[in-house]
């Protein structure tokens, strides 16, 4: 695992030429596509190929691998963390529809409970599966499942902890994920496909 300290903020994000266009709908405060709102080199992102992600001090991010290929993005605040996990979405959009219908068959297979609600950027699940607490007793551990589709690309996101008890618009992980930047490129892509997740070049190794 690699993980960023938010003390390396400063490193350059590539710049931008286009210039912001309209978003609407749950879009519309974020996140955005980096050909709807360009980053510039004075913006505090860390750019980690697919996923730009703007740097503050109360996160620290971490970047799972599997034989040296990052597989997703870790924001960790306050005790719980969200999972981040950009694929290709159809041009059309509804690819989040399918994608929510196999976590319920997971959560189900988990032995878990779910339920749908109506959240800041459409449908999302609330999850909560069995667990075992350090003492030994029954416990259960709160997932909250929020999908963002944008032009041609899909951003998972997986709140775990405390913080994926409800569904709410506020608090640190809704901002850093309004903040977010997708760069999707033009390459042809297979449908859910996983976007290009890539280490910074000051990326500090994490023995585990």
């Amino acid at each position: 695992m690699f993980g960023r300290k938010n003390k390396d903020a400063g490193a350059p994000a590539p710049a931008a030429a286009p210039e912001p266009v309209e978003v609407t709908g749950h879009r519309a405060d974020g996140p955005f596509d980096v050909t709807e709102r360009p980053v510039g080199s004075a913006d505090e992102y860390v750019d980690l190929g697919s996923l730009l992600i703007r740097m503050r001090p109360d996160i620290e991010i971490q970047l799972p691998t599997e034989e040296d290929v990052v597989t997703a993005v870790l924001v960790t605040a306050e005790g719980s963390a969200v999972e981040l996990r950009p694929f290709a979405g159809a041009r059309s959009g509804g690819t989040w529809d399918g994608v929510r219908e196999e976590l319920r068959q997971q959560v189900e297979e988990r032995q878990g409970t779910y339920q749908e609600i109506e959240g800041p950027f459409g449908t999302e699940l609330l999850a909560q599966f069995p667990a075992t607490a350090p003492d030994g007793s029954a416990a259960v551990q709160p997932a909250r499942f929020i999908g963002i589709e944008g032009p041609r690309w899909v951003v998972r996101a997986t709140i775990l902890g405390a913080a994926g008890l409800e569904s709410t618009n506020e608090g640190v992980f809704m901002e850093v994920l309004r903040d977010l930047r997708v760069r999707r490129g033009d390459e042809p892509r297979i449908l859910r496909e996983s976007l290009p997740l890539t280490l910074p070049p000051d990326a500090q190794r994490i023995e585990e």
